[in-house]
């Protein structure tokens, strides 16, 4: 399906979803939380993509929600009964965070590359995504709490997963700038780049490597990492242990091992796509 608020190319293995509102700094509208959710199911039910690297145009990264658009919407919704105004705005608020969590699910791993600004629903964002490069310049904030809300689209649940948690709370309480640098020793961009252009390289870099790899292999190592970061030591190996029974008998083991000794890349068979109930 096309696209307004950013584009998708797949080469080599690797989708690209770049945003692309670069005049409006990329802000969020409800336009492309729709568009956003449709490009995730639509990447996971393609054969031919291993990894995703999600990008952006102009100057800043994401400045978040568009408040403006936002706030036109809340105003829409009918005075009445406050309790079903408020049921009303909680199942648009879980709405948007299905869209984030969407990423942390997709079943090839998702990286996210920064420039500029990565603000309010920005980190929300980042945070869903498996890998996170940034540039020199890139800063990252927890803008919420400066406008007097509280950040609700995954941010306060997974950044304290990502940095340490003293360090989540203050950026959380006080909407400081998280600098690259400092970002990068906490361990929330795994590399920054001295610009631009080097940082889509380096992403895209990390993105067909990881697209060069066993796709079967690829998915379960996501999985069971996303199981075993919400569960015990002793459940997560227990997971991984019935995935591998049922997973360890594929003809990727033997590629690998051959394409190993002749020294060539290993040539892989696609995933299959996506069932969907009643449909093809």
């Amino acid at each position: 399906m096309p696209y307004t608020t950013f584009e998708l190319v797949t080469e080599q293995h690797v989708a690209h979803l770049r945003l692309c509102r670069p005049a409006q700094r990329n802000t969020m509208t409800a336009a492309f939380f729709s568009e956003l959710a449709a490009a995730f199911a639509e990447i996971d039910g393609r054969t031919d993509v291993r990894a995703v690297l999600l990008s952006s145009t102009g100057k800043h990264f994401t400045a978040g929600l568009d408040l403006m658009e936002f706030a036109s919407l809340l105003s829409q919704v009918p005075s009445g009964d406050r309790g079903r105004t408020s049921e009303q705005l909680r199942r648009l608020v879980l709405q948007m965070q299905e869209c984030f969590s969407a990423i942390e699910r997709c079943r090839v791993p998702v990286l996210a590359a920064v420039q500029g600004g990565c603000i309010g629903g920005g980190v929300d964002l980042i945070s869903a995504c498996d890998l996170r490069y940034c540039s020199e310049e890139a800063f990252f904030t927890i803008a919420e709490i400066n406008i007097g809300i509280t950040a609700d689209l995954g941010t306060l649940q997974r950044l304290p997963k990502l940095i340490p948690d003293g360090v989540a709370r203050e950026l959380a309480y006080t909407g400081r700038r998280l600098e690259a640098a400092r970002a990068y020793q906490l361990g929330l961009v795994s590399a920054v780049a001295p610009t631009h252009e080097a940082l889509l390289e380096t992403a895209l870099g990390v993105a067909r490597e990881i697209a060069a790899r066993s796709p079967l292999a690829i998915a379960g190592t996501k999985e069971v990492l996303r199981y075993s970061r919400e569960h015990s030591v002793e459940d997560g190996l227990r997971y991984v242990a019935t995935w591998q029974a049922g997973m360890l008998f594929t003809s990727d083991v033997l590629e690998q091992l051959m394409a190993n000794q002749e020294k060539r890349p290993a040539v892989f068979d696609e995933l299959l796509p996506s069932k969907r109930i009643g449909g093809a």
